[in-house]
């Protein structure tokens, strides 16, 4: 392995990434053939199989696989090298790579004005996703921090929170439980809901808060693949729904939806900025990391149920 070439490596992310030769040898300044003789002089130095040659294109190995991780981190490497050296001579610039599952596109370009704001020479990449997606773009290394709910388990990773995120049901503003007080599990659990994907946080949350309703999880309500598409369907009057109170700020506000005040409500999980435990932290991130700590909270919106005005009276 000594000899494997670092060329040799962005052969194989090239080619992992396009599944075409053709493609691959235009995107790195080569010739089909010259790409060819890479690829097969590296199964040979190995002795295993790279690449299968399929009808489709070329589709990486269980070993390709391997040699595609190392191709990741070396390019994460020389990058974080990079940052260091500039860190070093003095200058405070530098990448982000940030990843944002999808309720955080609510606050995230906030957050990161605020940020460019103190360190204005970091240039920041943001990736949107749902969570599924954000996760393997970290997995992948294509994401320095990806800000999510719950740190993924399936590997190392190391976490930090750094502001709540409260999950409430929302209503269209004529629905008749809109202003009643102390709405119990049960009786929220006889509406029609609007769902994310499986596997969402806050579909997970949807879950277990209606667990102890009987055979209400056999049929818990459309699924619908935004936030956005729930809300208009809520305002709409095609169900309820249970999200994040950090996506329905403008909605709340000019009266299209309301918060229910169902009981043992908003549930309340945080935000997290989550990074591999595998790969040295570089200035950038340092930085950002540090100021989610300080000052993230303060950057994400805030919601309260609006209660009626006699509700107390």
């Amino acid at each position: 392995m000594r000899n494997v070439s670092l060329r040799q490596f962005r052969t194989v992310e090239a080619v992992s990434r396009l599944g075409k030769i053709n493609l691959a040898a235009a995107e790195l300044g080569l010739t089909g053939p010259a790409l060819t003789l890479q690829i097969q002089q590296l199964e040979r130095d190995a002795g295993v199989v790279v690449f299968d040659r399929t009808r489709e294109g070329m589709v990486p190995t269980a070993f390709g696989l391997a040699f595609l991780e190392a191709a990741h981190a070396i390019e994460e490497s020389l990058a974080t090298l990079a940052d260091s050296i500039d860190s070093m001579k003095g200058l405070r610039s530098g990448r982000l790579r940030l990843g944002v599952v999808s309720t955080g596109k609510y606050f995230a370009p906030q957050l990161i004005a605020a940020f460019r704001k103190q360190v204005p020479d970091i240039d920041i990449n943001l990736f949107i996703g749902n969570r599924a997606e954000i996760i393997q773009k970290l997995r992948d290394h294509e994401v320095d921090i990806a800000l999510m709910g719950r740190p993924p388990r399936d590997f190392d990773v190391r976490s930090q929170m750094f502001g709540d995120h409260p999950l409430v049901f929302i209503a269209p503003a004529d629905h008749p439980l809109a202003g009643v007080l102390d709405i119990s599990r049960e009786r929220i659990a006889q509406e029609q809901f609007l769902v994310r994907e499986s596997g969402s946080g806050t579909r997970i949350s949807l879950e277990i808060f209606l667990s102890e309703v009987p055979r209400r999880l056999e049929e818990l309500g459309t699924e619908m693949g935004s936030n956005e598409t729930i809300k208009q369907a809520v305002i709409a009057g095609l169900g309820l729904a249970f999200i994040s109170a950090h996506t329905i700020e403008q909605e709340v506000k000019l009266g299209r939806l309301v918060i229910l005040d169902v009981i043992d409500t908003p549930i309340r999980r945080q935000w997290f900025s989550v990074s591999r435990t595998d790969r040295a932290t570089n200035p950038a991130m340092q930085a950002f990391e540090r100021f989610l700590l300080a000052e993230g909270a303060r950057h994400l919106p805030v919601v309260t149920k609006p209660y009626p005005a006699n509700a107390f009276g």
